[in-house]
């Protein structure tokens, strides 16, 4: 799991750096380097329950919204026939540009699932 932290620590902090010309960099920064911080504090087997709940109550509803709004990914994927969303790094379309937030926050749920699960395992518990 070291390694699998090490990894996600550096997208997370990379991700958050290049949110600083995104439309919309001070919700986006804020959200990965939380991320990043439970990593790393995953990393050092340490483990505050309340936490992972504070990032799941945010990231999960943020990620929901995403999915069902007007320029979101139903509407990528209906109206849109899921246009490729890679095709350059500049989102001149509000669905791709929803998409790709929605998919980051997809990373972020998964990453903290997969601590919070191997973290109950060991037991550690940080006062």
């Amino acid at each position: 799991m070291k390694a699998v932290n090490i990894f996600f620590i550096i997208i997370f902090v990379l991700s958050a750096a290049l949110q600083y010309n995104d439309p919309d960099p001070y919700i986006w920064m804020p959200l990965y380097l939380y991320g990043g911080l439970l990593c790393y504090w995953a990393y050092q087997k340490k483990y505050k329950p309340v936490l992972y709940y504070i990032g799941f109550a945010v990231y999960i509803p943020y990620a929901l919204y995403l999915f069902f709004d007007k320029t979101g990914v139903l509407n990528w994927a209906e109206e849109h026939q899921a246009e490729n969303i890679a095709q350059s790094m500049k989102a001149t379309k509000p669905w791709i540009e929803e998409t790709r937030e929605f998919f980051g926050l997809l990373i972020l749920i998964f990453a903290l699932t997969i601590n919070m699960v191997w973290l109950r395992k060991l037991k550690r518990v940080v006062p």
